[in-house]
């Protein structure tokens, strides 16, 4: 192969370039000849830290810059966070490659609590999703939710700060960052469901440029890919938004795939869930199977608040 240079658009936060400098290193590794350079950027949902993240568009505002550095030839790829991204892309990209997924537990972060039953009646808690608000409502009805935006360094400084009792982030990113050891306790499926796709990495790409996913194949993890495929089939069936409180988490066994959903409502703490089996070549019609289920149970009335969001 030719010498060459492969762009990566990357948000500008430590766990994007982290994420970016590690497809890089694959990249170079899988390519020896290949050189690869990265395009840091500022995205509207970095930019904006002083309102909800459902209320301002949802997480695909931290797409839309770096996509259009992609059409404008000035990258030719994005890496992302699985879990930031639509459920259904915007036409002309793809979804070049997935790795291997990481820890997808969410973390409970606390000073002086050690999980989440210890918190005191009343306890502070902040998160940004409405997934996880919705979980520790239907956990935990006393505690007050309140919204934490900024990158992981900085919901840790205001948790530090004492502006929280405790909060909720992601294990994957923390280990990322090296911050494993401010996890407290770990929140397992299947009590506690993940974002679809949650600690997964994607690269997107231009639809139908060849050149980068023959570059980008090797880093490809079928496993990975299967799984997050229902889980964002599922989240596509119940409206595709980012914005929605929605969890979902599958399982890649040797004989087919097992996807457990749920859809919460953030003011009573309902939750509802829904699992079901199939082979392994049926991801998607395992989500939309999902879905249809939760659909049955009434998903449809907490799904409605969130539907223009």
């Amino acid at each position: 192969m030719n010498i060459h240079t492969l762009r990566i658009a990357t948000r500008k936060s430590a766990l994007a370039l982290w994420q970016a400098e590690h497809v890089a290193a694959l990249l170079r590794q899988a390519h020896p000849r290949l050189a690869v350079e990265l395009l840091p950027m500022s995205t509207r949902g970095d930019q904006v830290l002083d309102q909800p993240l459902a209320r301002i568009g949802g997480k695909g505002l931290f797409l839309k810059e770096l996509e259009v550095a992609i059409l404008e030839r000035r990258a030719d790829i994005a890496v992302h966070s699985l879990k930031d991204m639509p459920a259904t892309l915007e036409p002309g990209f793809a979804i070049g490659a997935i790795l291997p997924r990481a820890d997808a537990a969410d973390a409970f972060v606390s000073s002086r609590f050690a999980r989440p039953g210890d918190l005191p009646e009343g306890a502070r808690v902040g998160t940004s999703s409405l997934r996880r608000a919705a979980q520790l409502r239907a956990l935990r009805p006393d505690l007050e939710i309140a919204d934490l935006r900024g990158n992981v360094n900085t919901r840790l400084a205001k948790l530090d700060a004492g502006d929280y009792d405790a909060i909720i982030l992601a294990c994957a990113g923390l280990e990322r960052l090296g911050l494993g050891e401010r996890i407290r306790a770990r929140m397992h499926a299947p009590d506690w469901l993940p974002a679809p796709g949650q600690a997964a990495i994607a690269i997107e790409t231009r639809e139908g440029n060849a050149r980068v996913a023959e570059l980008l194949r090797p880093l490809d993890d079928a496993e990975t890919r299967r799984a997050v495929a229902a889980e964002r089939a599922m989240n596509a069936a119940l409206g595709g938004s980012c914005t929605v409180p929605v969890g979902a988490w599958c399982v890649v066994g040797e004989r087919g795939l097992t996807l457990s959903g749920l859809v919460g409502d953030v003011d009573s703490g309902k939750v509802l869930r829904a699992t079901a089996q199939a082979g392994l070549e049926a991801s998607v019609a395992l989500g939309r199977e999902v879905a249809q289920r939760l659909f049955e149970q009434g998903a449809a009335a907490f799904l409605a608040p969130h539907a223009k969001s």
